[in-house]
């Protein structure tokens, strides 16, 4: 036995396995040639945040455009941030939103796949494996620095006005002789394990980003740390090994990463592997006194998935507006196939925005709104109703009251080929149904024509109800009303009373506001015929009366 392989058998006694039999264990994926292979791997740190959704939408397409796979792998090697229950509210997340994962975790609690574990804290003597194999080929080596060290060394740099890192002159352990390493190791000695960079800051990298294009960066020179001290990976290390034996294709992660690919394909090259291709997405933005900036966890509620939950927004609306983020040609797309799946959209990394995408609340209420007016009755109803059940225990009271009563709301001017499109999210339901219900009802005339007077606006409500008839179709009860007209100084045709208004009080629209007005507190409504039929003849009678001033 060599010193390096005593060295290595010191360092990892428990360790018995060798790299090969994991390589066996994990073998190439059984995939279509140019299968994608792509990954989610959050830290169970907080709640789903939208740019991490994003960005596992970005390598759900990425693998779909493919027929490759994507998986759910967990990074979860860092307790002191770990939120309880974060895992799982992802995961909800995921499947909320209709993504769907094929391997690793694929729903709280239900894991499928044969590479996994898909949890880093799983996979401590995989990580033991790898590393001793490179300590015993001479690429990495225990390091002994206390936290003292490593302090009074970055003053040092940063008085020198050098880069802060192990590297150089400050990679202490380094040329420590092998004897004395082992020596140290066996008296029981704290250390962490580092690469042995063969890196220089002189020469430069250049790497392909399917997003960003030709990169170019310094080499990696820093001995960075692969194992804690207590045996935890480093992210760079476990990256490395995990993509490789889960056989990643593509890395696709946000662009805070892209300082970190030096560290990544110099372990990729001294552990034996063919690195992935990256793909780094931008994050998304959002504007602020006159500029641009990162949406925040800590300032913006529309940062977390959950908040389009609370708000209502369906999920496929939330999708189809990300879509327009993720790809310059969705809008286009969409606009010439209106009805297709978005999974017959042609998605390509290439056509990704190289800077971030700024986030507009307006845009996502009407995609929002397009998506809705798409829906029958029946799910609008059905969604409205769960969403109040969550939300809005008074809303959902009264819908619940009368299911078929507030289908029969959703039905009006729903379907055809321009249904209005007044529902941007859930939320909005109870606004747009409030007339409907006495409880929500808020009676209003201030928006009454302004050139009628009080006694002309009573005459309307006084005289209406004996010309209405509620079997009456749109068109009959219109004609009702231009009927009415004369009798009360008022032009039957509004084309009329525009070109000679003099001698008119209104025209027939103005009486159809007056009664709008009366009947739903409001000016811009569906069709007021149907709504006057839902709310029974005694009701509308009721509200007439209420509404007259004076």
């Amino acid at each position: 036995m060599t010193i390096r392989e005593e060295l290595a058998a010191a360092m990892f006694p428990d360790i018995t396995r060798t790299p090969e039999e994991y390589e066996a264990l994990y073998p190439p994926r059984s995939l279509p040639e140019g299968a994608r292979v792509t990954r989610i791997a959050p830290s169970p740190t907080g709640y789903l945040h939208l740019g991490v959704f994003f960005t596992a939408l970005v390598n759900r397409l990425t693998a779909d455009a493919s027929k490759g796979v994507f998986y759910f792998r967990l990074e979860d090697t860092d307790k002191k941030r770990e939120v309880e229950g974060g895992a799982e509210d992802i995961l909800r997340g995921f499947n909320e939103y209709g993504l769907a994962i094929d391997e690793g975790f694929v729903a709280p609690g239900e894991v499928r796949g044969g590479y996994g574990p898909y949890q880093q804290s799983l996979r401590g003597e995989i990580y033991r494996t790898y590393v001793k194999r490179l300590v015993e080929e001479g690429k990495a080596y225990p390091c002994f620095c206390s936290e003292e060290q490593r302090q009074a060394d970055r003053e040092k740099q940063e008085e020198r006005k050098l880069r802060t890192g192990y590297y150089g002159e400050f990679a202490h352990c380094r040329l420590l002789p092998e004897e004395e390493a082992l020596s140290r190791v066996k008296a029981g000695e704290a250390f962490v394990v580092r690469l042995r960079s063969s890196g220089s800051e002189e020469r430069r990298i250049k790497f392909d980003d399917m997003i960003k294009g030709t990169i170019e960066m310094p080499e990696n020179d820093e001995d960075i740390v692969l194992l804690k001290s207590d045996g935890i990976p480093t992210y760079h290390f476990a990256h490395a090994v995990d993509d490789h034996l889960m056989r990643t294709t593509h890395v696709i992660r946000g662009d805070e990463w892209i300082s970190s690919v030096p560290k990544h394909l110099e372990l990729f090259r001294v552990l034996g592997f063919k690195p992935p291709k990256y793909a780094h997405v931008s994050p998304i933005m959002k504007e602020e006194a006159g500029g641009r900036r990162k949406l925040s966890k800590r300032k913006d509620p529309e940062a977390a998935m959950r908040f389009y939950t609370e708000q209502g927004y369906p999920a496929d609306s939330v999708v189809e507006y990300l879509m327009t983020i993720a790809s310059s040609e969705f809008e286009e797309w969409r606009r010439r196939n209106p009805d297709q799946p978005r999974g017959t959209f042609p998605f390509n990394l290439k056509k990704m925005s190289v800077s971030g995408a700024l986030f507009d609340m307006d845009k996502l209420d009407d995609v929002s709104k397009n998506v809705i007016s798409r829906m029958d009755a029946a799910q609008v109803t059905g969604a409205v109703r769960e969403w109040a059940r969550r939300f809005d225990p008074e809303f959902s009271a009264l819908l619940e009251r009368d299911p078929a009563y507030a289908e029969a709301i959703f039905t009006i001017d729903r379907g055809g080929k321009k249904p209005r499109k007044d529902i941007a999210r859930w939320s909005d339901a109870k606004t747009y149904a409030a007339y409907f219900y006495d409880e929500l009802y808020v009676p209003s005339m201030a928006e009454a024509p302004e050139q009628l007077a009080a006694e002309d606006i009573n005459a309307v409500l006084d005289a209406y109800p004996s010309v209405y008839r509620p079997e009456e179709d749109q068109q009959q009860w219109f004609a009702s009303i231009k009927a009415l007209c004369p009798s009360l100084g008022f032009c039957p045709e509004v084309k009329e009373y525009k070109a000679h208004p003099e001698g008119w009080k209104g025209h027939a629209g103005d009486v159809s506001t007056v009664l709008r007005l009366a009947v739903t507190g409001r000016r811009n409504t569906p069709d007021l015929c149907s709504i006057m039929r839902l709310l029974g003849t005694e009701k509308v009678r009721q509200r007439l009366r209420q509404a007259r001033r004076g």
